[in-house]
């Protein structure tokens, strides 16, 4: 009896990415017969290395309606730039009528968040921010605006890169031409003139007078 209870204890391993759930909403309709009751789970789902994303699932049962966010959170997964564990900059996102203010933070601080926004920025594997809810209290409003908020994050290798395209093409291009100089010259050793010998039959009149 231990050895069983042993085994029904023990957890399915679990895969690298970390799955929330913010809120369940509960809908009616009322039919002729009655209620009828469906569900909408907001799930935020991460690697906790800096790919987050939201999904919102519709199913008549709680677990389906999870299950049907999760797989729609993680199809919508996207990157977002971060500076070690904190953002680069303070941003503020807007979404509906959810608005979120993110700022950076040093080592130590933590994430001073809650609900929704604290629930996306652990699933982006951010450890270290400041954040303020501006707007709504919906929470689907408040993950989007996080959400929009990540999405306006830019580093300084980003910003030089869209300042400055032409130094990053001109590289590109000095590379290619090298390659191309190294690939002529093996080309031109690899076709060298051979030296031809005469043919005896074919001699000059003059050798045989």
């Amino acid at each position: 009896m231990r050895s069983n209870r042993s085994q029904n204890t023990q957890q399915e391993p679990q895969d690298d990415f970390l799955d929330k759930v913010v809120h369940i909403n509960r809908c009616a309709k009322v039919v002729k017969g009655g209620r009828r009751f469906s569900f909408a789970a907001l799930v935020v789902s991460g690697d906790q290395q800096g790919n987050v994303g939201v999904g919102y699932g519709k199913a008549k049962q709680v677990p389906e309606a999870i299950r049907k966010g999760t797989e729609q959170a993680r199809k919508k997964m996207q990157p977002i730039p971060l500076s070690g564990e904190t953002i680069p900059h303070a941003v503020v996102g807007q979404a509906d009528g959810g608005k979120v203010l993110l700022r950076p933070a040093s080592e130590g601080t933590g994430v001073i968040a809650g609900g929704g926004v604290r629930a996306v920025l652990e699933a982006a594997g951010i450890k270290n921010i400041l954040s303020k809810s501006l707007g709504s209290n919906n929470q689907l409003a408040i993950v989007k605006a996080t959400v929009d908020g990540l999405n306006q994050l830019r580093t300084a290798g980003m910003i030089n890169a869209i300042r400055n395209p032409n130094s990053s093409s001109e590289h590109t291009l000095s590379e290619n031409t090298e390659e191309e100089e190294s690939d002529e010259t093996t080309t031109i050793d690899e076709t060298e003139p051979q030296e031809t010998t005469p043919d005896p039959e074919q001699e000059s009149p003059s050798d045989e007078a």
